[in-house]
């Protein structure tokens, strides 16, 4: 059993807040100098360590919500909030860049985690998780996941490509898309959260 629908929904929602378009230029600014193949081996070590973070969130999200005694529509407002701050970054262009450090295999830290695995794409792993248990759900949900950092792998290792054929206007027109889309989740999700404490009162 499979649901498209889960899968469909949990893997766009995940493409507009990881924005495989947006990481390109970031991806081609932390790995610039370097040769082709120390490239293409640092694409795979980032999207290995974001999907191992997410994974990570993923199996023992619910365990640290309970531990913290945070309930969900808490979660949902502030990861409402927290991505509709995201959205507006995407929508004016003011998202930061990081310089390349040569002490520090850029790969892991900053552009597995937190660029890719930020919290935004942590919370929405959480709370697909927590909401699909069924067992045609979860299919749905993990491969979702595991297909989105597939996107991500194979973007920063054609990022080269991608960037000429795209060009950089094309690359800003994207992320802008996304910023708008973004920002319509977000506060969808901070009024889904806001409904739940309203009816749980």
């Amino acid at each position: 059993m499979f649901d498209a629908a889960v899968f469909g929904s949990l893997f766009l929602t995940l493409f507009v807040i990881m924005d495989p378009p947006g990481i390109t230029p970031i991806f081609l600014a932390l790995t610039s100098g370097r040769p082709a193949k120390v490239q293409r081996k640092m694409a795979w070590q980032a999207a290995a360590v974001a999907l191992g973070v997410i994974t990570v969130f993923g199996l023992v999200g619910n365990q640290i919500l309970a531990y913290l005694h945070i309930d969900v529509p808490a979660l949902m407002i502030a990861g409402g909030l927290l991505l509709l701050l995201i959205a507006l970054d995407l929508l004016t262009g003011k998202m930061e860049e990081p310089k390349q450090t040569k002490d520090v295999n850029v790969a892991l830290v900053p552009l597995g985690m937190p660029l890719l695995a930020g919290p935004g794409a942590i919370v929405q792993v959480i709370l697909a998780v927590q909401n699909h248990d069924s067992f045609s759900g979860q299919v749905a949900v993990w491969s979702a996941i595991l297909a989105m950092h597939i996107v991500l792998w194979l973007v920063m290792r054609y990022s080269l490509l991608i960037i000429r054929v795209i060009k950089d206007g094309g690359v800003v027109l994207v992320t802008r898309l996304a910023g708008m889309m973004l920002s319509a989740l977000a506060v969808q999700q901070i009024i889904n959260g806001v409904t739940q404490v309203i009816h749980g009162a």
